[in-house]
C-alpha cells in the first residue's frame, strides 16, 4: 500500500468510528507532514482520494473538513424475507417488457444495468482488437477453441494470484460474457425440475437462465449490507434437495451488498459440507471502492466446488462480450458444453484482451474507474437524501454501481416505473429481480453514469413522483 493509500484508510478509519465526525476540520497539510513524517504531496492525494469517496470536502481557505455521510439520515433496509416454497419460473416475458425502456439513448439511465461507455477506454481497445485481426495466425482460429486462448487464461490466472488465489489456467474456460458463463455451469450441474437456491432479491438474468433451462428456484434472505444469510441457507440445504447455489457475492445486484471474509470462508465450507457446487456471478469485484479487493472465493475453495464467473464487461470492455469461469472440479464438463453451444469465443477479441492485460495499464485505468464511481455515489445519494419522500429506506454499497432503495409501502414501483417513462427517465423496479415479483415498493437506481444536471432533475423527479404516490396523488 503506498504512503497516501495507508493515510487515507487512516483517516477513513477515523470517521468510521467516529473519532472524526461530521463538520470536524481535518488537521491542516503542514500539520500532518508534520506528524507522520511525509511530503506535502502525500498528504494531498490522501485528502484528494478521501474527498473522491464523499468522506470529506474542501472549503475555500479554510481547509479539509469531514463531510457529512450522506445517506445517514435514510435507514438501511433490513433482512428479506421472502416466501420459503421453491417457485417454477415465468419471468421471462415480464422482464424483458421491463428492460426495453432502458434501451431509448434519450431516456435519463438510472434503470440501465450498465455504467457509462465514456468511462472505458475503448480507443485503445479498439487498436489492440484492430492489431490482433491484422496479425491474426490463422492457426488461432483452431488453437483458441475451448477452453481458450492460451495467452489470455494465463493472464487472468496472474490475476487470481493477486488476489490470492491459485488458479491453474487449466481450469479457466473463455465465455461470450458472464452470462453464457452461467448458462453453462448451471447446464453442467443441474437438469430440468432441478432445484437451485438463489439471493432475494437477485440479479434477474440469473431467473432468466434458470427459467430458460426449466428450473425451480428457492430464495434465500439476504441483508443489504452483507448479503446472504447463512442460517436461512443452512436451513434449506437441510430441507430442500438443492443441486447449485447461483449467488453474487460482491457488491450484489440489485442491493449492492458485500459478503464479508469470514462469512465468505463460512459460506464456502457450508456448501462443500452439503457438497453443493457454488456458481458465483462476480462481474462487480474489480470496482470496490476501498483500497482492496474483497476476498476471493476461490482463495478459499480447496475442492473446487466453485465455479467463478466473471467478464470484463462491467470494468473494461463493454460489448466486447469476454467472460471466463475458473471452474475448478468442473472445467473439463463445462468446456465441452461449451463446445456444443457456442464453440467458441471470437478469436480476434481474446488475443486483443491478452494483449492488453499485458500491456499493464489496466490497474490505472481501474484506479480511475473507482475513485469515479465512488464520487458519483457520493452524488446521487446526496440527491436522493434531497428529493425523496420520507420513510425510503437506502443501501449504502461499498462497490459496484448500484443504489437500492425501498420506498414507503404505498409506493407502487412498477407505476412508478411507469410515471418516470412518461418523463424520460428509467428506473429498475423491485419486482423484476424476484422470482415471485416481490419488492413491489422497491427500485435499483445506477450511478455508473455522471451526475450531471440532467440526471440531478430526473432524481427529483423520481421523488415527486414517489411522494405523490405515497400521498395517495
Amino acid at each position: 500500500m503506498t504512503l497516501y493509500h495507508d493515510l487515507a484508510e487512516k483517516t477513513a478509519a477515523l470517521i468510521a468510528e467516529g473519532v472524526l465526525r461530521p463538520g470536524d476540520r481535518l488537521p491542516s497539510v503542514r500539520q500532518t507532514c508534520r506528524t507522520h513524517g511525509i511530503a506535502p504531496v502525500t498528504v494531498t492525494q490522501a485528502y484528494h482520494l478521501l474527498e473522491s469517496r464523499g468522506l470529506i470536502e474542501a472549503r475555500p481557505k479554510s481547509g479539509y473538513f469531514v463531510r457529512a455521510r450522506l445517506g445517514q439520515s435514510l435507514p438501511e433496509p433490513e433482512m428479506t424475507r421472502p416466501v420459503g416454497h421453491s417457485t417454477q419460473l415465468a419471468v421471462s416475458d415480464f422482464i424483458f417488457e421491463i428492460l426495453d425502456s432502458v434501451k431509448d439513448s434519450a431516456v435519463v439511465p438510472l434503470g440501465s444495468s450498465f455504467p457509462s461507455p465514456y468511462l472505458f477506454p475503448l480507443d485503445k481497445l479498439g487498436r489492440f482488437l484492430a492489431a490482433a485481426a491484422r496479425h491474426l495466425d490463422p492457426l488461432s482460429t483452431i488453437t483458441d477453441l475451448p477452453p481458450g486462448n492460451d495467452e489470455l487464461r494465463r493472464q487472468l490466472s496472474l490475476r487470481y494470484l493477486a488476489h490470492g488465489a491459485s488458479v491453474s489456467p487449466g481450469e479457466i474456460v473463455i465465455t461470450s460474457g458472464a452470462m453464457e458463463g452461467i448458462n453453462l455451469c448451471l447446464q453442467a450441474v443441474t437438469r430440468p425440475g432441478d432445484l437451485i437456491a438463489i439471493e432475494s432479491p437477485t440479479f434477474y438474468a440469473g431467473l432468466q437462465a434458470s427459467e430458460r433451462l426449466g428450473l425451480k428456484v428457492i430464495e434465500i434472505p439476504t441483508h443489504p449490507r452483507e448479503g446472504i444469510s447463512l442460517t436461512a441457507l443452512e436451513d434449506a440445504l437441510r430441507h430442500h434437495p438443492i443441486k447449485a447455489c447461483l449467488f453474487m457475492l460482491n457488491f450484489a445486484n440489485p442491493t449492492g451488498s458485500l459478503v464479508p471474509d469470514e462469512r465468505r470462508k463460512a459460506l464456502v465450507e457450508l456448501l462443500d459440507r452439503h457438497d453443493v457446487p457454488l456458481i458465483e456471478d462476480d462481474v462487480y469485484a474489480e470496482l470496490h471502492f476501498g483500497p482492496h479487493a474483497p476476498l476471493c472465493s476461490k482463495a478459499v475453495d480447496p475442492n473446487g466446488r466453485v465455479m467463478h464467473v466473471s467478464s470484463f464487461s462491467k470494468c473494461l470492455a463493454p460489448g466486447y462480450r469476454i467472460g471466463w469461469i475458473a471452474a475448478g472440479r468442473y472445467a473439463t464438463l463445462i468446456q465441452r458444453q461449451k463446445l456444443s453451444t457456442s464453440l467458441a469465443t471470437t478469436v480476434p477479441v481474446q488475443i486483443a484482451m491478452a494483449d492488453y492485460l499485458k500491456q499493464g495499464g489496466y490497474e490505472n485505468h481501474l484506479r480511475h474507474l473507482r475513485r469515479t464511481l465512488a464520487a458519483q455515489e457520493a452524488m446521487l445519494v446526496e440527491a436522493v437524501e434531497a428529493h425523496f419522500p420520507e420513510g425510503t429506506r437506502l443501501a449504502r454499497p461499498q462497490g459496484g454501481y448500484f443504489l437500492w432503495l425501498e420506498l414507503p409501502r404505498t409506493v407502487d414501483a412498477l407505476l412508478l416505473h411507469r410515471q418516470a417513462l412518461e418523463h424520460g427517465i428509467s428506473i429498475a423496479p423491485g419486482p423484476i429481480f424476484s422470482a415471485k415479483r416481490e419488492f413491489g415498493h422497491c427500485i435499483r437506481l445506477n450511478f455508473g453514469h455522471p451526475v450531471d444536471a440532467r440526471l440531478r432533475a430526473a432524481v427529483a423527479t423520481l421523488g415527486r413522483l414517489a411522494s405523490s404516490s405515497q400521498s395517495g396523488g
